[in-house]
Parts: C-alpha cells; structure tokens; sequence
C-alpha cells in the first residue's frame, strides 16, 4: 500500500497536466474580421508577418502594426505601420496600449504564433483590460513535431513565469 506520494511526483504530474491545459485553451484559429480592424503583429517568427499581411489584405479599411525588434526589411505599404522599439512580448504589449490609446481603439486583433499567444493574450489583457483583443494564430504547420514541442514547452514556462509577475521573460 501507498502510503505517500512523493512531491516531485505531484509536481512533475500538475507540470504536464498545466501544459496540456495551455495548448488546449490555445484559441485554434483566427475569428472573423471586421473590415475596420486594426491587426496588430508581434515579430519574432517569419510566419507571423506574411500571415498578418495576407489576413490586412481581405480587409478593406484596416490597419496593420507590425511590432517588434523584428520588423526589418519590411517594405512600406499602406496601412502598415511598424514599431522597432520593443524587444519582449511585453514591452510589445506596452508599445500597443500606447497605440491602442492614442486612436482611442476599443477592438484589436493580435497575431503570433499559436504557441506565443497564450501569453501576448495575457500580457495584454492585463495593460489593456477594457481593450476587446481577438486572437489570430498564425499555425506552426509543417514544422517538425520535435521543434513544436520545445517551443510549446518553452512558452508553457515562459508562461508560467508571467503569471508570477516576472513580465521580461
């Protein structure tokens, strides 16, 4: 008979339970867009701004914010818009609520990649509480399952990090 379950464990099993939880609240796709809206980006994988530049272009008065130490060699276009100053997740939130305030926005989209918004979600909702934020992943398809894995694992602690309230992580 058991008489005691060893803490690492509980702990090791609460660690795969919690990440199983993060990816399956992950939002699996895109809502539907308004053509007013304003997609705002986060650099930082080169799927995010293809996708974010195909989704403004089935719009049809929207704006896009391309945010992020990432956003190099980008060539000028209409309605985009980049900020190069941030460089995490969170002073990427910091440099949206800015935006967000200062054209007095009510509704955004974020795009990143489908392991990274948990987290930007988070982020932002804590700067931007009032701000109705509508997630749009960009899918991680066709990379190899190994390097999913590490990324989803990476960004699970990342995550946890976070919500301890250390936001430059």
């Amino acid at each position: 008979m058991i008489k005691y379950i060893p803490v690492s464990l509980v702990f090791i099993c609460c660690f795969i339970f919690g990440g199983i939880m993060f990816k399956s609240v992950t939002p699996p796709r895109c809502e539907s867009l308004i053509q007013d809206d304003t997609i705002f980006v986060l650099t930082g994988d080169e799927r995010r701004i293809p996708y974010a530049l195909k989704k403004l272009d089935n719009l049809q008065y929207g704006n896009l914010y391309i945010i992020g130490a990432g956003a190099y060699n980008i060539t000028e276009r209409a309605h985009v818009k980049i900020e190069t100053q941030s460089k995490s997740t969170y002073q990427n939130s910091l440099a949206i609520k800015k935006i967000v305030e200062q054209k007095h926005l009510n509704r955004i989209v974020i795009i990143t990649t489908e392991d990274h918004m948990n987290r930007s979600l988070y982020l932002l909702r804590e700067v931007l509480p009032e701000t109705d934020i509508i997630p749009c992943p960009a899918s991680l398809v066709g990379m190899p399952t190994p390097a999913r894995v590490k990324r989803w694992g990476l960004e699970y602690i990342k995550y946890i990090v976070t919500m301890f309230g250390i936001k430059e992580s």
